[in-house]
């Protein structure tokens, strides 16, 4: 399967996505809206609660929800979340990412806080095609730099690989700011 292209969520590809999403019990449930939300309200929403969010958000969004890749076949393989930092209501709660969060930046630096690719299109390169593509769409709308807290070290990982990777994330040109767990490092590249 050859990847054509990876391109912005607009309001038109929200079918796309609902394709995709549909293809995991996680997804069809969380709707990438873990991040957006505080407390337990993406536990409480979880389906169709969690799907009207997220649709909302692409549909009334000023900058794309993430980011779609595509196969030779236009069929959605592939979904990188992505917009400023102030999206994402739990991002900015995180003891993960407070010590080193400059809280005048949190519209300017964009953040990338999950992935998901079809399992049949994994092991393909198509996260880094997806996280270099988020880092374009951070640039076209004029943000400072992006960042992620994805794994820390080389694993093997076998959870929460929905964040990315530490290897990942250096590979698409990030750099370590802080490394606040064992489990984890947050990233930044400058843009």
């Amino acid at each position: 399967m050859l990847l054509v292209e990876v391109r912005a969520l607009t309001p038109h590809a929200l079918h796309d996505v609902r394709d995709l999403f549909g293809t995991s019990s996680v997804t069809r449930g969380c709707w990438c809206v873990w991040f957006l939300v505080r407390g337990q309200a993406a536990h409480d929403g979880w389906g169709s609660v969690n799907q009207e969010r997220f649709e909302h958000l692409v549909s009334d969004g000023a900058e794309p929800a993430g980011v779609l890749a595509y196969d030779s076949e236009g069929r959605p393989v592939g979904w990188c979340a992505t917009g400023p930092r102030s999206r994402y209501a739990r991002v900015l709660r995180s003891p993960l990412t407070a010590p080193t969060r400059d809280a005048t930046e949190d519209d300017a630096v964009w953040f990338v806080p999950c992935f998901y690719v079809r399992p049949a299109s994994r092991r393909a390169g198509l996260t880094r095609r997806l996280l270099d593509a988020a880092a374009a769409e951070a640039t076209r709308h004029g943000a400072k730099a992006i960042e992620g807290f994805p794994l820390a070290g080389p694993g093997p990982h076998r959870d929460d690989r929905y964040l990315g990777t530490e290897g990942l994330f250096a590979a698409c040109g990030f750099t370590e700011v802080a490394r606040p767990s064992p489990r984890r490092v947050v990233m930044r590249r400058e843009l």
